[in-house]
């Protein structure tokens, strides 16, 4: 798409914008334009634009469990982290916009004393990619708390959808195969409790977070739980900790997160996924699946 075309159909966007700066993993490619729709009704209107020239359409949430490959994303990008983050609260549940950040949701609602979603101060990521992913921590899923969740579908029309209808299981969701539908709110249902119980435990998930990880850039965990195994020890024991291609290392602190020394790439991210993997099968016999998010071009 020339870039003439992008900018007269997306003046507010940012054009040929590196996404190393959107993403946990400070890796990432340009976007050709990229957008941060300040309502759901700027988003809808522009994908329908964007549909109706026939470009392509990548949504991007808090850049956390995803790697943006290294020629970057062609089309139209949309970031929702920090643009679509209205919450509202009424009763015992809560309907938070797409881009509204997890942790946030936690510490919000059990200073309010509702229960449900401390384990979200865990997950660096938005309510969009919590739904996509069915996130996930400390024994918790997203799936125990929500409602439903309102998704612009491929013709244009917006749809609120249950769990079952989500198909949400261990990290996926009928979204997986539907790449061009989009989350654009949720809402969860949750209990009371009370609040200085519910902030004690989320110090105490917060304690875990940060004595079990690792202070360099990553996507968060790597790969997904083997049938009754832990990916992290799972790689630790094929002695892996520590190994490397170009920037990208498997970490010291916790095998199952990838970490950035500075100048990654997604080649070495990709060159080095894929080693560990085949070492794990040969030394272990244990398939490993990847959870982190592939997207872009090479």
């Amino acid at each position: 798409m020339h870039d003439g075309t992008l900018q007269r159909l997306f003046p507010a966007a940012k054009f040929d914008e590196p996404l190393r700066r959107y993403t946990a993993w400070k890796i990432g490619g340009p976007a050709d334009a990229l957008l941060e729709p300040s309502s759901i009704r700027e988003l809808l209107a522009a994908v329908e634009r964007a549909r109706e020239h026939g470009i392509p359409v990548t949504v991007l949430g808090g850049g956390t469990n995803v790697l943006v490959r290294d020629g970057g994303i062609r089309g139209l990008t949309i970031r929702l982290a920090k643009a679509l983050k209205g919450v509202e609260l009424s009763g015992e549940t809560l309907v938070a916009e797409a881009g509204a950040l997890y942790p946030v949701l936690a510490n919000m609602t059990a200073a309010r004393g509702l229960a449900g979603l401390e384990f979200a101060t865990g997950i660096p990521g938005t309510v969009g990619g919590a739904v996509f992913m069915n996130a996930g921590a400390y024994g918790s899923e997203t799936v125990q708390v929500l409602q439903w969740a309102e998704v612009l579908r491929d013709g244009g029309e917006v749809v609120r959808m249950g769990p079952g209808e989500l198909g949400l299981s261990y990290r996926r969701s009928i979204l997986h195969d539907h790449p061009g539908w989009v989350v654009l709110r949720a809402a969860y249902r949750l209990h009371p409790g009370d609040p200085e119980d519910l902030r004690e435990r989320i110090r105490e998930f917060r304690a875990l977070r940060m004595n079990g990880s690792p202070n360099r850039p990553s996507c968060g965990s790597t790969f997904k739980r083997p049938p009754g195994d832990f990916p992290g020890r799972v790689i630790e024991a094929a002695g892996l900790k520590g190994l490397r291609v170009g920037q990208i290392e498997v970490s010291t602190v916790h095998a199952n997160y990838f970490v950035n020394l500075g100048g990654g790439t997604a080649s070495d991210a990709l060159r080095l996924m894929e080693l560990v993997r085949e070492k794990v099968r040969e030394r272990l016999g244990v398939e490993l699946e990847p959870e982190v998010r592939v997207i872009g071009e090479p």
